[in-house]
């Protein structure tokens, strides 16, 4: 590889990071005080059945594995 394969590797490498670059420009930003409100609305709305003694006793266990009957047909 020659200096001018070595200079097109180099080309594209920075072609590449500036793409990356561009996309992070055109990311939708949002103030981390109106995320933060977010997060602390979602957290005290959504009901955690992982913390009974803020949300209460779950009558069953949501994340348990469900029973398949007693044989499986394939």
């Amino acid at each position: 590889m020659g200096s001018s394969g070595v200079s097109e590797v180099k080309l594209k490498r920075f072609l590449e990071h500036n793409q990356r670059l561009r996309e992070h420009l055109e990311m939708r930003r949002i103030p981390v005080s109106e995320a933060s409100n977010s997060l602390i609305q979602f957290v005290t709305t959504t009901r955690d059945a992982l913390i009974p003694s803020l949300w209460g006793t779950t009558g069953s266990d949501p994340f348990a594995k469900q029973s398949s009957g007693c044989c499986t047909i394939s």
